[in-house]
């Protein structure tokens, strides 16, 4: 049996552990999943622990770049992103973008030509960023530090957002944090910059409608949360850790198997 963790900052709430388990249950015989929240000081001596006694581990916020200076090698999109959210053998793999952009593609979201803006320049706001980018869409980020928002433009060829300012975006996506654990019920953008949007999306999944997606819906906008990417990318995540080749149609057919085990 396969022996995985996710290791983050605070990981008290994630369903990531529902997520594998409930994967490799049907497509390799199961596996152990630890939740390991670890304070910045302690992260040293808890990778390289993991690094020797686990057969894969998930990286979530704030360790998706600091995680890389311990592995061997980064592979595929964790190359290009310079963030990883996953490690096996040494190697850092990134599986975020491939579970965002199926989330779109279940969600009827078609970005190809489409003005969108990605709030966050972070880990996940740069896989955001670039999947977004290479699928034709006009892609805007805005970060508080104006500096990673512009060195993220320049990298990847998107747009840096020196302001906040009302636009007409097809999506705004959500990918700071804000409005989960002690954020909650605070939005990163209020009314006038959401009233300008067709689509929210948050990167959020708990709680299932952040305050971001709760002022979309009032403003009668379709609103999409994290859940889907987070389950995606756990899929997308464990073929690499079994060494197979990931579906899309088998990763839809197991989150609605997920959905009916775990229905609210």
């Amino acid at each position: 049996m396969l022996k995985l963790a996710l290791i983050g900052k605070d990981v008290s709430k994630s369903d990531s552990a529902k997520m594998h388990s409930f994967n490799l249950e049907g497509m390799s015989g199961g596996c152990t999943y630890e939740l390991l929240s670890v304070p910045p000081e302690k992260f040293d001596g808890c990778v390289r622990g993991l690094l020797e006694n686990y057969d894969a581990f998930n990286v979530t916020i704030p360790y998706k770049l600091e995680v890389i200076p311990y592995l061997k090698k980064t592979e595929g999109d964790a190359a290009v992103f310079g963030a990883v959210n996953l490690v096996k053998g040494g190697v850092g793999y990134n599986t975020d973008g491939a579970g965002f952009m199926l989330m779109l593609e279940n969600n009827g979201i078609e970005v190809f030509g489409k003005k969108v803006l990605v709030l966050g320049a972070g880990g996940a706001g740069r896989s955001v960023a670039k999947k977004l980018s290479d699928a034709g869409a006009q892609v805007f980020v805005y970060d508080l530090k104006k500096e990673n928002a512009q060195a993220l433009a320049r990298e990847f060829g998107v747009r840096a957002a020196e302001t906040l300012a009302r636009d007409e975006y097809y999506m705004i996506v959500n990918v700071t944090g804000v409005g989960m654990h002690r954020t909650e019920g605070i939005s990163p953008v209020g009314e006038e910059i959401l009233r300008g949007c067709e689509i929210a999306c948050d990167l959020i999944y708990v709680p299932r409608k952040s305050e971001f997606l709760r002022i979309a819906e009032t403003l009668g906008k379709k609103i999409v949360n994290g859940e889907g990417m987070l389950f995606y990318q756990a899929y997308f995540g464990d073929c690499i850790i079994l060494g197979r080749t990931p579906s899309a149609a088998e990763a839809k057919e197991l989150f609605e198997g997920y959905k009916r085990r775990y229905a609210d």
